[in-house]
C-alpha cells in the first residue's frame, strides 16, 4: 500500500484492498474473513489501522465479530456485498453527496442535543475554549459532539469525518468570529438563531 502508516486514512485504504479481495476471492455472506494479524501481514500495514477497518465497516453492519470465532461477512438479504463497499468507500457522486448531507446532519443533531442537555457553565467553559485557543474546524465540532454525549453518533461522526475530508469538499474557511456566535447561540438556547449560525458556517440555506 501507498499510504503512509501514520496517516489517518490507511483504513481508508485498507477498507479498499478488503473490497477487492472479496470480489477476487469470491466471498459470500457467512464467510469468514482473515485476521486481524493475517490482514496486517497480507496488506503490509499495522493492526491498529485494520482494527480501525473492521470498526467502521461493523458500525455500518457489513460485517460481525464473534467472540473467540472471528469476523464475519454478514447476510445482505440479496445486496451485493462488493456493491455496497463500493458506495462506502465513495466510487458514486451520489455516494459524495450523501457523505457530506450525512456529516452535516449528525453536527446539526448534536447540537441540538447540546442545547438540550448542557448546562451554561459547561457551554460558557466551551466559550473559553473557543476564545482562546487555535482549532480547526474537526476540532471544534469534536468538542460540539463530545458535549452532546451521545457515543454512536461520536463513532459516525469520527468515520465520516475522515471521507469527508479525503473527497477534499471546496469550503471556504470558517472566521474564528462565527465559531464563538454558533457557540453563543448555543447559550441562548434558542434552536433558530442555532440552526441560523450552523447553516452560515456550512453555507447552507436551510437543514
Amino acid at each position: 500500500m501507498s499510504a503512509p502508516e501514520s496517516s489517518t486514512k490507511v483504513y481508508i485504504e485498507i477498507v479498499k484492498q478488503l473490497r477487492n479481495m472479496i470480489q477476487v476471492e469470491g466471498y459470500q455472506a457467512g464467510d469468514k474473513l482473515p485476521s486481524e494479524r493475517e490482514l496486517s501481514e497480507r496488506l503490509s500495514v499495522g493492526r491498529s489501522s485494520v482494527r480501525e477497518a473492521f470498526r467502521a465497516l461493523e458500525l455500518l453492519g457489513l460485517i460481525e465479530t464473534r467472540r473467540g470465532e472471528g469476523t464475519f461477512i454478514r447476510d445482505f438479504r440479496g445486496h451485493n456485498l462488493v456493491q455496497l463497499l463500493s458506495t462506502f468507500i465513495l466510487q458514486d457522486d451520489r455516494a459524495r453527496t450523501d457523505i457530506k448531507e450525512t456529516k452535516y446532519l449528525i453536527e446539526w443533531d448534536c447540537l441540538w442535543l447540546a442545547a438540550k442537555k448542557v448546562s451554561e457553565e459547561e457551554l460558557q467553559s466551551f466559550r473559553n475554549w473557543a476564545e482562546s485557543t487555535v482549532y480547526t474546524d474537526d476540532e471544534f465540532f469534536y468538542h460540539i459532539i463530545l458535549l452532546a454525549d451521545n457515543h454512536l453518533f461520536m463513532r459516525m461522526w469520527t468515520i465520516l469525518k475522515d471521507y469527508y475530508n479525503s473527497l477534499k469538499f471546496d469550503q471556504e474557511p470558517v472566521a474564528k468570529a462565527d465559531y464563538i456566535k454558533l457557540v453563543d447561540s448555543l447559550l441562548s438556547y434558542n434552536e433558530q438563531l442555532i440552526k441560523d449560525q450552523y447553516c452560515k458556517i456550512r453555507n447552507l440555506s436551510s437543514i
